[in-house]
């Protein structure tokens, strides 16, 4: 298994913020966009986004995944709102953070050393998922990105290309 905090060089891997820190400035759009690693995890990846590669556990059963094998287009949005750090300002307010990657939704080759990484990254946060039944075809994906579209300020979406995104270090 590849260890959360260990360097894939091909995968893109970068450290992400705690949330003890304070968030960066505005225009640091890069630093911006990525997200956390965990303090309850001591210092591990939160999630599956602190690569900068988003992974996914889905099942063949639904849509997603199915559309996917098909038609690889995807997107999804990730708001700053759950992590509790937009203050007082409402979901909505561009001053509370959201990033749209979009792109690709690939499966992973089963077994190869990028599936054990988003295995250890997603199973490390939700334990659940180890125990998700076997006949639902469970498969892991990952999202190739080819276009960033955040806000995190007034003023409209902010400049940042993948290569930005996913070459940050803090």
């Amino acid at each position: 298994m590849v260890g959360l905090n260990s360097r894939i060089p091909d995968l893109g891997c970068a450290a992400g913020r705690l949330l003890t820190d304070p968030k960066p400035d505005k225009d640091a759009v890069a630093a911006y966009a990525r997200c956390t690693i965990s303090i309850e995890l001591k210092g591990s990846p939160f999630g599956n986004k602190v690569t900068g590669v988003p992974y996914f556990y889905l099942t063949t059963l639904d849509p997603t995944a199915k559309n996917a094998l098909k038609d690889q287009r995807s997107s999804f949005t990730i708001s700053e709102y759950p992590l509790g750090t937009c203050g007082n300002a409402d979901p909505e307010s561009p001053t509370c953070a959201k990033i749209t990657p979009s792109g690709k939704l690939v499966q992973l080759e089963a077994n190869s050393k990028e599936a054990e990484f988003a295995q250890t990254a997603l199973f490390t946060k939700h334990p659940e998922m180890k125990g998700w039944p076997k006949n639902h075809d469970f498969r892991f994906f990952k999202l190739e990105i080819e276009d960033i579209f955040m806000i995190n300020w007034f003023g409209g979406p902010k400049s940042l290309t993948v290569d930005q995104y996913l070459k940050y270090k803090t």
